[in-house]
Formats: C-alpha cells, structure tokens, sequence
C-alpha cells in the first residue's frame, strides 16, 4: 500500500503515483484510438456500417454497473476482512503483553516480559512474512536467540511454531502451583485468539474470489468499451473519443481496483499496509515493556510502498 498525506481536491484530480492510472493507460490509448479511426470511418466496419445507437449501451451499461457493484462489494469485503484481523492481532497481542506484566509472580519483571514480548513480535513478523511470501530471515534473527530463530527460519508454518513458543512460556512460567490455573486460563483465551487470527488471514489467502467472477467481468467490460464508440458516433460525432475515453476509465479503473484489492496481504498499492501495521505492533508492546522503541518506517509527509 501506498501510505501518503491527504491531498486535497485539486491535487487528487492529478495525482498519478498510487493510481491504476498507470496500468490502464496503454489500454485507454488503445480505446482512443479505436475511436477516432471509428469516427474518420463514420462507424463502418471495412465497407459495413455497424448497426449500434446508443439505446443499448445504456441498458447494458446499468446491467454492468451492478455486476461491478457485486464485485466491487465482494473484494472490498475481504479487504475489510483482512484489516479486521490485523486490528484483532494488535489488540489481542497488547492483552497478552499486559498479562504477561500483570498476572501472576513476576521474579523477572518487564526483562523476563521482554522475552515474551519478543515472541509476539516475532510471530507477528512471521505472519505478515507468510502472507506476502517474503523471507522472514531478517526479522528472525534481529527478534530470536539464533537457535530458535533457524529452527522456526526452516518450518514451514512459522507463526504456529512461535505460537507453540508463547505457550511453553506460559507453562514454565504459571504451570507449577495451582493457584495460576487462572491466568493461564486467560493466557491460553488469548494464544487461542492468536490462532484464530492466522487461520482467518491463511483462508482468505488461500480462497480467492471465484475466478469465472473476474473472467466474466473482465471480458464484459472490455467488449462493452470497445463496443461503445460504435454507438455513440452517428449521435456525438467528434465527442464520441472523449466520451468513450472517461467512460473507459470509468470501468477499466474500477475493474483494476477490484483485482487489487482483492488480494488483501499482497504487495500492490492498494493493499493493507502490513509493514506499518507490524511496526506499530512492535513499537507499542515494546513501550509497555520499556524497551527502546525502533526506528521509524517513515518521515513525516514522505510517501512509500508499504
């Protein structure tokens, strides 16, 4: 995701880096030009006049916007999805950072929270690595002592190897007296929390939208488009480029957005923010623990791919 400082309307209506612009554009030049050799051929076709008027694309044009209206939902649904979990790992790994200060005999106090604060920033790490399908390496080794930090380099389920981490911690930490089965009981709602969080992340990963969804959209938006100069040409004369062009992208942009944004872990511009996200993690469960905190991702007003 592109994270950048809000722009006003002027400025919006010219901003190009973070856009689908970009990636439409070849294909709204191609739209343009098909338009004007439409116009200099007064809507034949070789030697054929196409038959088209505009009545159809108006029809057809309501019956696509709800289609895109159904897609558009869908993704921004799991894009939504997404962001909720990550909301809930935030929450959920700040409730075990203040149990593990908080509850029960802590001989160790924040130095001995510290190393399961380092746990959870770890496996937060490892999702986001997992997700995207990036090498968790570099988080591991700066987070983890190095022998568990190459044991849990070589799983291939990481943040489940760091989840069974968090759990040995609490068992040797609160499983000799009794008196603890409370706290590990709160614990243990949590690390199962934690699970829950990972497992909605993998589905949604793992389950795209149907792909005769984005098939049947794709190829009805392009025809439509490349259709449409066709009929507005006997009605609009030298418009018709002009009008074709925004309408195109109108639908095109739209079709783009939906592709990303489906596709909430990846890297594109539109996609969730995980970088800043993990850092925002592990600078708050580091100053509940009173460790320094690291450096900032970025300055002030400075965009970045995030």
């Amino acid at each position: 995701m592109i994270i950048r400082p809000k722009d006003n309307w002027l400025r919006l209506l010219f901003v190009w880096r973070g856009s689908v612009l970009p990636q439409i554009l070849p294909r709204l030049a191609a739209l343009l030009v098909l338009s004007v050799a439409v116009v200099l051929a007064h809507g034949q076709l070789l030697t054929y006049k196409v038959p088209l008027t505009a009545a159809p694309f108006t029809l057809f044009g309501v019956t696509l916007a709800i289609f895109l209206g159904f897609y558009n939902n869908a993704s921004y649904d799991r894009f939504w999805e997404g962001r909720k979990l990550w909301g809930a790992l935030l929450n959920t790994t700040r409730s075990l950072t203040r149990q593990a200060l908080t509850l029960g005999p802590s001989p160790g106090g924040a130095s001995e929270a510290g190393q399961f604060v380092r746990l959870l920033i770890a496996f937060v790490y490892t999702l986001k690595h997992q997700l995207r399908r990036t090498d968790a390496a570099p988080d591991l080794g700066r987070l983890l002592p190095a022998p568990l930090a190459h044991t849990v380099q070589q799983a291939t389920f990481k943040p489940m190897l760091l989840l069974l981490e968090l759990g040995r911690w609490v068992q040797q930490r609160h499983g000799g007296s009794p008196t603890d089965l409370g706290a590990q009981l709160a614990f243990d709602h949590n690390l199962n929390q934690l699970s829950d969080i990972v497992g909605g992340c993998e589905r949604l990963a793992s389950t795209p939208i149907p792909f005769t969804y984005s098939v049947v959209l794709h190829r009805t938006v392009y025809l439509y488009c490349f259709l449409l100069p066709f009929g507005l040409v006997d009605s609009t004369g030298w418009a018709t480029p002009l009008i074709v062009a925004f309408v195109g992208y109108t639908f095109m942009a739209l079709d783009a957005i939906m592709r990303d944004i489906e596709e909430p872990f990846a890297l594109g511009d539109n996609d969730l923010a995980l970088n800043t996200m993990s850092h925002m993690i592990e600078s708050t469960l580091l100053e509940m623990v009173g460790e320094p905190l690291p450096p900032p991702l970025v300055r002030p007003h400075q965009y970045v791919f995030d």
